[in-house]
């Protein structure tokens, strides 16, 4: 299940089982199949209506989205899950979007329905569940520092929003999607009692200490980080003390925001942990409310991790 599809294995795709996808540009980085596939051999085990339920992955460039959804859903695949670059990209591509996620403005789950797909959003449900498992500490009442204004952003905001954070920063590379995010996100934020505050990343490295909130959980939802040599999107030292840092991504394990984490003595975690429950919760919503076994899904990411 290593093998990285294209579109032109999707326009000829002929497996007859239930089909699930991981969706991104890059994606095989990805350990999300071996992850829900150890999930659904242990759904098998229990049930034989998932005994040929499967998850690939697809890598496809954005301008090709809107055409790989559709090949999708011709080719009856079941659900799909979007990562980089797709959740935005594809909110307004699908037939329905769920309330929770509308807020967002991003998907990163999709189940198909007769007339299309229909989208959710688990991103802030896993992102709750890491920082509550991995740092002991909950969103609700945090002063929250995210920095990213990208899918991945919008439903962590969505979720401090929903849980009632002290207060929000939110530092981006541009302004501009900055401000976009700022704007869908001040009516759910005002009527929560959530103070929302925007700045570029720039502007925060510029601040240093003055101005910013100390004791803050940074989350980082960039992609600065992907690649082994990028640096950190910010330099943690140049802050007022974090209470403590997640960064979103999982491959690498150590990013250097992490490293630098580490080296201050602050309480750190990469985002394996919110790939597992975001990924549950998808999972969930692709069987309609499965018992889903969550410690396989672990067990199996941290072994894909290993073999990388």
């Amino acid at each position: 299940m290593d093998t990285v599809h294209t579109l032109a294995d999707l326009a000829n795709w002929s497996y007859t089982g239930t089909a699930l996808a991981v969706v991104g540009h890059p994606v095989a980085h990805s350990v999300s199949p071996p992850m829900h596939n150890a999930a659904l051999a242990r759904l098998a085990a229990r049930n034989p209506l998932f005994a040929h339920w499967r998850y690939f992955r697809f890598d496809v460039p954005p301008d090709d989205l809107p055409r790989a959804l559709k090949l999708f859903h011709a080719k009856h695949f079941h659900g799909l899950n979007l990562t980089v670059p797709h959740k935005v990209l594809a909110f307004g591509r699908v037939a329905t979007v769920d309330a929770a996620a509308q807020p967002s403005g991003a998907v990163n789950t999709l189940l198909r329905a007769d007339a299309g797909w229909h989208g959710f959003n688990t991103d802030g449900h896993g992102l709750a569940a890491a920082v509550h498992e991995e740092l002991r500490r909950e969103l609700a009442g945090a002063t929250v520092l995210l920095l990213g204004a990208g899918g991945a952003a919008r439903g962590a905001a969505v979720e401090c929003v929903n849980r009632k954070a002290a207060a929000l920063w939110i530092a981006n590379r541009t302004r501009s999607h900055l401000n976009a995010l700022l704007k869908e996100l001040a009516p759910l934020a005002e009527a929560a009692g959530v103070p929302l505050h925007g700045l570029t990343l720039e502007e925060l490295a510029a601040r240093g200490h003055g101005g910013l909130p100390a004791h803050a959980l940074v989350i980082n939802a960039t992609s600065a980080g992907l690649r082994v040599n990028d640096a950190a999107p910010v330099a943690l030292a140049r802050l007022p003390r974090p209470a403590a840092v997640l960064d979103m991504i999982y491959n690498p394990p150590h990013t250097a925001l992490l490293r630098e984490a580490g080296e201050l003595g602050l309480p750190h975690a990469n985002g394996l942990s919110m790939l597992v429950h975001q990924g549950a919760k998808a999972l969930e919503i692709w069987t309609a409310g499965a018992q889903i076994p969550v410690g396989s899904m672990r067990a199996a990411a941290e072994a894909a991790l290993q073999k990388k």
